[in-house]
């Protein structure tokens, strides 16, 4: 799954990475280090400008909130859970499809952090010894140090309660897609600990490599199996993790100091 991620590089850095055409600057995010659910996040979707004259699509950097509300609900509340769809499912899962067939980003980042219960830990669980088993958190980053272009949707919401000119009128909300975890060997991997993404986790966000960007992002494709393809996971080896303060477990903790790489599990949470 991806329940957390880093997200620090500075809007005119992605915008040259993935060509962005159009972004407001007062739009801008601060580098934050421990994204979480319903925050605002950037984005990077192809989309006709309001009010252009042209229908042609614009690559843009947008500011959107993380958890997806579908156009037809109620209510906004379950956005919250509703941060990661599928690969396996998204082209049918009523809440997904028609974002899936039309309303593609990337969702771009430093990495995510990804919690493994230590074995000393699970041993106390099954033994009933402790009920709430301390978690060690990882940090997964492409090994070359580039953008991890996680996989997107997004989708309006309008908020019928308020007239059409209240800036809250229209939500803008994106989810990404998952995919099994790699089961290869990580490309860098700590010497305490797991040594597969599997091991940390089952699921991992979807890295896409920036030869499937412009496809992905595309609003003229719309053929499902065709875009399904595009779900195919990243090339194995392109993965590093390490283990990092539990500090990053609290949400209220932000800063470059949640990436820094311990040298082993902190103690209580060894793999």
């Amino acid at each position: 799954m991806c329940g957390r991620y880093a997200a620090s590089r500075r809007p005119e850095d992605l915008a040259g990475i993935f060509e962005v055409e159009k972004w407001e600057p007062e739009e801008t995010l601060d580098p934050d280090y421990n994204v979480a659910p319903t925050k605002d996040v950037y984005a990077v979707l192809d989309r006709p400008l309001k009010d252009a004259e042209s229908p042609k699509p614009v690559r843009q950097l947008r500011r959107l909130k993380w958890g997806l509300v579908p156009s037809w609900a109620k209510t906004p509340e379950g956005g919250a859970r509703m941060i990661n769809a599928r690969a396996e499912t998204v082209h049918e899962k009523p809440s997904y499809r028609r974002a899936f067939a039309a309303r593609r980003c990337i969702v771009p980042a430093d990495g995510y952090y990804e919690w493994v219960t230590g074995s000393a830990e699970r041993d106390l669980e099954v033994e009933g010894k402790k009920k709430r088993p301390r978690k060690q958190p990882y940090f997964v980053l492409p090994a070359d140090g580039s953008v991890f272009a996680m996989a997107g949707l997004y989708e309006f919401w309008r908020d019928k309660t308020l007239p059409d000119d209240h800036p809250r009128a229209w939500w803008v909300t994106c989810s990404v897609i998952t995919t099994e975890a790699e089961t290869s060997p990580l490309a860098v991997a700590p010497a305490e600990g797991p040594h597969a993404l599997a091991d940390i986790h089952p699921r991992m966000p979807l890295m896409l490599t920036p030869d499937r960007w412009d496809a992905w992002l595309d609003p003229a494709r719309t053929d499902v199996d065709g875009l399904r393809e595009l779900l195919a996971p990243p090339p194995a080896g392109m993965m590093r993790a390490y283990p990092v303060s539990t500090a990053v477990s609290n949400v209220r903790n932000n800063g470059p100091e949640l990436l820094k790489e311990l040298e082993g599990p902190e103690e209580g949470t060894l793999f």
